[in-house]
């Protein structure tokens, strides 16, 4: 198995547009409601990006040669809020997710994101990461671990059922033609 190394992602550093492709891999269907093209959603997620403020929360991963091979992202209860903005059609995406995404609880660590890049998949990257993350929350004393799985993709909800992870609740939400929905899962420590 690789090593990963996490990395606080800097777009000084990082190579900002390989970052951008994966979190627009991570929800591909609601970008491309909104950008129409895969190319101008990763144009949008790459300028976001480049402003963003160092957050420890936002983690790059690369193997042992430095390539970049996924991200992870977590949130704690209360997060502190970005104050730039963001274009209009991200910002569109953020009031989507509002309506589906899991509610983080006082004691919670919520798993955002995890994108394991397209050459990576398929190697067990997904849940070393996953069980990498639960062994930093129970190093912290967090009471639980937090996550979504969209309704589309069955495969995740499987990932995350076989580590443990147990659904405790539902959401969507319906605009016109398009749903989006999501499991929240519970990893309780």
């Amino acid at each position: 198995m690789i090593n990963l190394i996490y990395e606080t992602f800097n777009p000084e550093v990082h190579d900002v547009s390989h970052v951008a492709k994966l979190v627009y891999d991570v929800d591909y269907r609601t970008f491309d409601m909104f950008f129409k093209s895969d190319s101008n959603a990763i144009n949008a997620i790459s300028r976001y990006l480049q402003k963003k403020k160092s957050n420890n929360y936002f983690k790059v991963i690369l193997d042992d040669d430095r390539n970049i091979i996924g991200y992870v992202s977590i949130y704690l209860h209360d997060p502190p809020h970005e104050f730039y903005l963001k274009s209009p059609k991200l910002f569109l995406v953020d009031i989507l997710d509002y309506f589906v995404l899991c509610d983080i609880g006082e004691n919670d660590l919520y798993i955002a994101e995890i994108a394991i890049d397209e050459s990576q998949r398929g190697n067990g990257l997904g849940r070393k990461v996953i069980n990498d993350v639960l062994g930093y929350a129970k190093s912290k004393n967090f009471d639980r671990v937090i996550l979504d799985a969209d309704f589309r993709n069955e495969g995740a909800k499987k990932l995350y059922e076989s580590i443990g992870f147990k659904e405790f609740n539902k959401k969507r939400v319906k605009i016109g033609s398009f749903e989006r929905g999501m499991y929240n899962m519970e990893f309780n420590l």
